[in-house]
């Protein structure tokens, strides 16, 4: 995985590739570019290639309110699934969370993204909510990272 360059989201291009891979991975909620710009000042975005193709991307919300809970979100785009990327890609971002002085860690899955949920099972990650956002019956889960010293 010598190849796998992330980047912070800085300028249109990165703009537009984290959210063609936000909106691939997630239909229910696409994101506008106006969206995305207004994300950047407000959480860490990054994008993941392997050489010059685009794989996926993270969010990491930053920590929030007295229980210092951050968000982190790792997306791979289908076609470069169980290949360790996302591995890689939650690692990263449970690192940033961590350097942002996150003392909780949660993450957002589409409840239909059955390997997005898999996944944040296989790290730890427990379910702590079910909601659907206003106008959209697709259902989400909020899921916390059960011990954060987990890696």
């Amino acid at each position: 995985m010598t190849d796998l360059r992330i980047e912070n989201v800085r300028g249109e291009a990165l703009i537009e590739d984290w959210r063609h891979v936000h909106n691939l991975i997630i239909p229910a909620d696409p994101l506008s570019l106006d969206d995305v710009r207004e994300r950047v000042g407000r959480n860490h975005l990054e994008v993941a290639y392997l050489g010059d193709t685009l794989v996926g991307c993270t969010t990491v919300r930053p920590p929030a309110n007295e229980t210092a809970t951050a968000t982190v979100i790792a997306r791979v785009l289908p076609g470069h699934r169980r290949q360790g990327l996302g591995e890689l890609l939650y690692r990263h971002g449970l690192e940033r969370a961590r350097e942002l002085g996150a003392a909780v860690v949660e993450t957002v899955v589409l409840a239909s993204n059955t390997d997005g949920v898999r996944f944040a099972e296989q790290h730890g990650f427990v379910e702590v909510e079910r909601y659907t956002l206003p106008d959209d019956p697709s259902l989400w889960f909020t899921m916390r990272l059960a011990d954060t010293g987990a890696a």
